[in-house]
């Protein structure tokens, strides 16, 4: 594999072919990755894969027209072919009032931050075996588990570059690293399946085989014999394995599109109250050894944090430079780019922050409401936030979370929920995008 600084220059050099060959200005994106993972189930190695691949992406801008191409061809020639097909294409293309590269003056200048994305080190199949291995065996080892859809383990690493016509040049490197465990517990009709996993940059701040493995069987042994919901109004609590889900509901409604495009159940809400005065949502790019960390966004621009939501008011739009022209505001830092096409919108290291409560003292006074663990299907409704989710999870009675319940849907309005939302103070980082313990007020619950 490449490392970031030729990667860095692979870029350049097709961005310069570009201006060479006509193009008013272009940019391009270098990706690289080699991943390996392990699979075992009941005891017995399943599988190894690996995989590598290279593919670069060019953008040519001829006046306002544009185009993209991508090769995983990376000779002298196929440069060549590939910049003149791009160039003729966006001759070709229609106009585009909003399209170009991020403004020149906000380009990120200087060496960018680092992150200690990557670890450096290899791992070998053996390795990942034997965490695999071990983490089926803890869940295997939980009293009530009858079967397993296997442990894995993964190891991958990956270098992407951007180069722009306009001055901007940058790469870097960054591993990540993962163990699972998926069981079931019980027998015939009655049976119930979990997991659990950990993810991580750096393999020394993985969990170990062991508790994650424990953890996917209780979490399995603990759903079996699950009742059912009566229907009607409800209190709803979200585990954090799944709150995360109505953050990107948030995320969805203040991307740039959908305000440019007039499909947000947001859209006139900027600088106004969109959750609860407790609640403060917050966007780290530079959090050392993130899952989503990044020195610079997918055009160029420097990264920050950002608070998103900060006590309840929503604060900014997430803008990529297209949008922000459209909008006549400037460009957030939150520009996202593949190998082809344009670039779109996309969060780092997204965060609720802690509330002041723990979840015992959350769910103390709901005489009766749903822990939910799992969700299913549906979703929310982009343009009127209309919400409804398949769900299970464990009955809450009295303050006392009890017996699990399966089979029931939730439903609400996004912008409603997000204004009843409680945050408990138990947040931790596992994810891409971490909440503590939700609890949501006046949803309503159907029985399936």
């Amino acid at each position: 594999m490449l490392t970031p600084d030729q990667a860095r220059d692979r870029a350049t050099d097709i961005v310069a072919r570009a201006a060479a060959a006509g193009a008013d200005a272009a940019d391009a994106v270098f990706a690289a990755d080699a991943a390996l993972d392990v699979s075992i189930r009941l005891g017995k190695l399943e599988d190894v894969g690996r995989s590598e691949s290279e593919e670069l992406g060019l953008r040519v801008f001829v006046g306002r027209r544009s185009a993209s191409v991508s090769s995983t061809d990376l000779s002298s020639a196929a440069m060549d072919a590939l910049v003149e097909r791009a160039v003729a294409m966006a001759r070709e293309a229609p106009e585009d009032p909003w399209a170009g590269l991020a403004p020149q003056d906000r380009l990120l200048h200087g060496a960018p931050p680092q992150l200690d994305l990557d670890d450096g080190g290899e791992v070998s199949p053996e390795q990942l075996r034997d965490a695999a291995r071990a983490a089926e065996d803890a869940a295997r080892a939980v009293p009530g588990v009858t079967n397993s859809e296997g442990g894995g383990a993964s190891m991958s690493r990956s270098v992407w570059a951007l180069a722009t016509s306009h001055g901007f040049a940058g790469a870097y490197a960054a591993t990540g690293h993962g163990i699972s465990a998926s069981v079931v517990a019980g027998e015939g009709g009655g049976m119930q399946r979990d997991y659990a996993y950990s993810s991580a940059r750096r393999r020394a701040h993985l969990e170990s085989p062991e508790v994650i493995g424990r953890r996917a069987g209780e979490q399995a042994v603990a759903r079996l014999n699950p009742g059912r919901l009566a229907s009607g109004p409800m209190t709803v609590v979200y585990d954090p394995r799944v709150g995360g889900s109505l953050v990107g509901h948030l995320i969805g409604a203040i991307s740039g599109s959908s305000i440019t495009r007039k499909t947000s159940f947001l859209l006139e809400a900027l600088g106004t109250q969109v959750f609860a005065p407790g609640v403060t949502i917050r966007d780290d790019p530079h959090r050392p050894h993130g899952l989503r960390s990044r020195p610079f966004d997918g055009e160029g621009l420097p990264v920050s944090p950002t608070a998103i939501i900060e006590a309840g008011m929503l604060e900014s739009w997430l803008l990529d430079s297209a949008s922000a022209r459209q909008l006549g505001l400037s460009p957030t830092g939150h520009a996202a780019r593949g190998v082809g096409g344009n670039p779109g919108v996309s969060t780092s290291n997204v965060f609720m922050e802690a509330g002041r409560v723990p979840p015992a003292t959350l769910v103390e006074d709901i005489v009766s409401g749903v822990y939910v663990t799992e969700l299913m299907g549906g979703g929310a409704n982009g343009v009127t936030g209309d919400y409804s989710r398949g769900a299970a999870g464990f009955r809450i009675e009295n303050g006392v979370i009890t017996e699990p319940v399966a089979e029931f849907t939730i439903a609400g309005n996004v912008r409603d929920m997000f204004l009843a939302l409680t945050p408990a103070n138990d947040l931790e980082f596992r994810y891409g995008v971490n909440v503590p313990t939700l609890r949501v007020e006046g949803m309503t619950v159907a029985s399936g």
